[in-house]
């Protein structure tokens, strides 16, 4: 989400002229950086009622803000950053749908890329201090009872076809994320702690919680925003049929053309040369490239990483240790033309494993879940596969101080496995050597659905089974239908991985209402009344120890229910990029710490291009980057 300064929002008696179609249209530059149209400017909303001067009265109305001062330094983008040129990055899956809201908008792509780019939310977060800032709206309010929340809207903020953002897109927002037809029912229990928006005037919108909630504001505040001008017309049904994949108005500062779009191949994000906060302190050194496409190499990680190597794409994540250790001694690297380097930051770890589906058989057995996990010999293969880059997850929250630290490890165990099977009732073999039931003679048998590109990941496990008599048997699908699967809970075991939330949200994953229902977080269809106690206790408190307390029991239930055999975890990135980049001194933000990071802050220099050309055609070496690049640790020793 954008985020920009409030400065005075008085009109500078600046006129600049600039051509318009036949005519001539006026443009006036205000204080907040914004090039608005003379004919938009609205003249007739007092600034008590949230319209120009409103900074003059803000604060005897009890409303807050954020000033950029000399500490932010380069944490809002880096004053050298120049515009232009096209980066060039390769994604695994298209999209099931180009929607932010919605049914099947809940992959990283829609959230990292699209609505990060494209839309924008009322506030959003300090990039290092995590304090809130501007977005859309310049002000906040806080009530005393803290269940009451005010939103002083830009007046300069614009849609993508001119029209101002005012409180009733706020409104219309809200409505459409409560519509249960959108298919999404996390959205209802996110937001259905709030009353009903309530458009206070033109550019002030308030909304009331029905409870006292810490991460209501986070919540409410960081909501992106769509044009009522077009939700109207429509309810959810239509909503999901007609966006599917195409645009609606948005507000951010880039878009994706209809004809830019070829499904299944390729999407194109434009900067928007009319984007209203070009100029924002807060976004004008953010947001650099022209053009960003994104093509699309199914579930083949080997030819995306050649296309890499022969420079169709700008930047590779490199998710496989043995590439890292094995694949990457090659002359483009070796010659310093593209740098190798390990990002490290505070990026929440996530979670990632096999997840059992416990509605099912036979993973609806806590034994038989226990006993698989025991067999998954994850030290094994971090030192056999993985050249001992990871370590070991055994939580919710893997290496944040939310995690549980009496969990059970689950250290390889075949005997503990062994014993298990047998409590179950697994203690005989049939003649092809598969564990049939004592009583029923079913044998312990179950598909796992995943695309070619985990194979490598996945038979090792298989084979671990395979030793004491499970039979898991390997179907390949690719991405998308694998996701379509355990959100319509059509799946008994799923390899997947989620990323990790600065605050955890226990709530939209953990929620016994959630188990029965498709398209939500709660994949296994794990219950527990006493996190079911847990999670309203945990919204209500605003003691942060506390907090920590009650994520940590509930973290501790989750891992003796047990719904997921864990995986490895390691807290950096590795990326390798072609040497053609600038970017600011801490290369990824400190929380979010991922190549997402690339597509906000990052620019193509044109020096170093000239560099890189010359090199290649002249067979010189460039300087080779420092590996371990370490600013975020280092900062947070400095600042302790």
């Amino acid at each position: 989400m954008t985020k920009r300064i409030l400065s005075s929002l008085a009109i500078i008696p600046l006129l600049i002229i600039s051509g318009c179609g036949s005519g001539e249209a006026k443009v006036k530059q205000t204080k907040s950086g914004s090039n608005v149209n003379e004919t938009s400017i609205d003249v007739s909303t007092s600034a008590e009622q949230g319209g120009y001067g409103f900074e003059k009265v803000a604060e005897s109305l009890g409303y807050k803000t954020y000033v950029l001062s000399e500490k932010d330094g380069t944490f809002f983008g880096d004053p050298n950053a120049v515009k232009g040129g096209t980066l060039h990055y390769i994604h695994s899956n298209f999209p099931r749908t180009l929607r932010i809201i919605g049914q099947n908008s809940s992959q990283m792509i829609n959230s990292r890329i699209i609505e990060r780019l494209c839309y924008e939310a009322l506030l959003g977060q300090h990039p290092a201090t995590l304090e809130f800032v501007p977005g859309l709206a310049t002000h906040w309010y806080v009530s005393d009872d803290k269940k009451t929340f005010k939103y002083r809207i830009n007046p300069d903020a614009r849609w993508s076809d001119g029209n101002p953002i005012i409180a009733d897109d706020v409104v219309a927002t809200w409505d459409l994320r409560m519509d249960e037809t959108i298919l999404m029912p996390s959205e209802q229990l996110s937001f259905g702690k709030f009353e009903r928006p309530v458009a206070e005037s033109k550019y002030i919108v308030s909304v009331k919680a029905k409870t006292v909630n810490w991460r209501n504001f986070l919540y409410f505040s960081g909501m992106a925003i769509l044009p009522n001008h077009i939700l109207k017309d429509l309810d959810g049904t239509a909503y999901l049929d007609e966006y599917a994949f195409t645009m609606t108005l948005n507000s951010g500062p880039y878009t994706i053309p209809d004809d830019k779009i070829r499904n299944q191949e390729s999407f194109i994000l434009e900067r928007r040369d009319d984007y209203w906060a070009a100029d924002d302190p807060l976004s004008k050194y953010m947001y650099n490239f022209d053009k960003i496409k994104v093509s699309i190499v199914k579930d083949n990680t080997a030819l995306e990483y050649e296309k890499f190597k022969k420079g169709e794409q700008d930047f590779y994540t490199v998710s496989q240790a043995r590439r890292w250790v094995e694949e990457t001694d090659y002359e483009s690297i070796n010659m310093g033309w593209v740098k190798k380097q390990r990002v490290f930051s505070e990026r929440p770890a996530g979670t990632s494993g096999y997840y059992f589906n416990m509605r099912k058989w036979p993973f609806d057995d806590k034994r038989i879940r226990y006993a698989f996990t025991y067999l998954y010999d994850r030290i094994k293969m971090n030192r056999e596969m993985y050249y001992n880059e990871y370590g070991y997850m055994n939580s919710m929250y893997a290496g944040s101080v939310y995690e549980n630290p009496n969990n059970n490890p689950f250290i390889p165990d075949a005997k503990k496995a062994v014993s298990l099977l047998k409590e179950a009732g697994y203690s005989k073999r049939n003649d092809e050597g598969w564990l049939v039931h004592d009583a029923s003679g079913r044998i312990l048998s179950f598909e796992l659905s995943l695309p070619k590109t985990y194979e490598y990941m996945a038979t090792p496990v298989q084979q671990m089974l395979k030793e004491y008599g499970i039979d898991m048997q390997i179907k390949f699908v690719d991405y998308n239908t694998m996701i379509k699967n355990v959100n319509e809970r059509n799946y008994q075991v799923a390899m997947l991985g989620y990323g990790g939330l600065i605050y955890p949200n226990p709530e939209t994953s953990l929620k016994s209402e959630l188990a029965d229902q498709n398209d939500n977080n709660n994949v296994w269809g794990f219950k527990s009344d006493r996190v079911d106690e847990l999670l309203p206790e945990y919204d209500a408190c605003f003691d942060q120890e506390r907090r920590i307390e009650i994520v940590r029991e509930i973290d501790g239930i989750v891992s003796d229910v047990h719904p997921t055999a864990w995986s490895i975890v390691r807290n950096y990135q590795r990326i390798l990029y072609w040497d053609k980049f600038s970017f600011p001194k801490w290369m990824f933000t400190r929380y979010q710490g991922d190549y997402w990071d690339v597509f906000r802050y990052w620019w193509i220099d044109d020096e170093k291009v000239q560099h890189l050309e010359n090199a290649m055609a002249n067979g010189n070496k460039l300087p080779q980057a420092t590996m371990d690049m370490k600013f975020w640790p280092n900062y947070l020793k400095q600042n302790n």
